[in-house]
């Protein structure tokens, strides 16, 4: 069964970090104030869950992750097959965005604060510029390694621009493209919670920083878990989604080279 290669092995190292966990949180270790032991952990995060505390903050998490994901994903595609189809728009416009890129975002955020407020718009649009700037450079690197050889014979045959970009530059960046979105998808997890640590009223971020703010480090750790799930929980969905519309760059190790599933 397949399922248990993949299963194992992450289920075998969770073992092996709670057990030493665990040790360290045990008589004579570490105090509770520096690190909780795993079940103080757990029963602050079921405490959480359970009497609904936790629930407005994560879907606000999940909600300003999401969108401002989907809008900075999109912009930054349609921007990278702009700059990497359109020299003039290179010139004219990759500068700027560089430098935008190149600015901290923490820098930023209290000016997009003040221009979109505290709830949130603001936390979108902090997620959009974060997780931008990668796919852009996946999606230029993704177009402009096409097979010039590809693309000379498709010409040859009178192939139209929008025709060879369709079903040769496009199938050859999706790889790529794919790459930048599951590092997008994280990168905007960082984004929504940065900009809770600096002004939300709701959050996971803001559970953290009000957990650091009362000395419940247990909470704390709940809060941490919680954003760990969901960004690997992503990012797997990321991934399965590639396999599917990827399909031709994930050929099984276990067959023999040139089959297909």
């Amino acid at each position: 069964m397949k399922w248990l290669r993949w299963l194992v092995p992450p289920l075998v190292t969770l073992s092996v970090i709670l057990a030493a966990w665990n040790y360290a949180t045990g008589p004579g270790g570490l105090p509770p104030y520096l690190l909780p032991a795993p079940s103080a952990v757990a029963q602050a995060l079921w405490s959480g869950l359970a009497s609904g505390e936790f629930w407005p903050h994560i879907v606000f998490t999940m909600s300003s992750t999401l969108i401002g994901y989907a809008i900075g994903s999109i912009l930054a595609i349609v921007a990278g097959v702009l700059v990497a189809e359109s020299q003039l728009f290179e010139r004219f416009v990759f500068p700027y965005i560089v430098a935008i890129q190149a600015t901290p975002k923490v820098a930023l955020a209290p000016l997009i604060l003040v221009w979109f407020g505290f709830g949130l718009a603001s936390k979108v649009v902090l997620v959009a510029l974060i997780c931008f700037f990668p796919l852009l450079v996946n999606t230029i690197g993704g177009i402009r390694r096409t097979d010039p050889e590809l693309v000379a014979m498709a010409r040859s045959f009178s192939r139209p621009s929008w025709w060879i970009f369709l079903h040769i530059k496009l199938p050859a960046a999706a790889g790529a493209i794919f790459a930048g979105l599951e590092i997008g998808i994280v990168l905007a997890l960082i984004g929504a919670v940065v900009g809770e640590f600096v002004a939300a009223e709701r959050g996971v971020g803001y559970l953290i920083d009000a957990a650091t703010v009362n000395m419940n480090v247990a909470a704390l750790f709940a809060g941490v878990l919680i954003l760990a799930v969901f960004g690997v929980f992503s990012s797997f969905a990321v991934r399965a989604v590639q396999r599917r519309v990827v399909f031709w760059e994930h050929v099984p190790s276990d067959l023999p080279t040139g089959e297909r599933p």
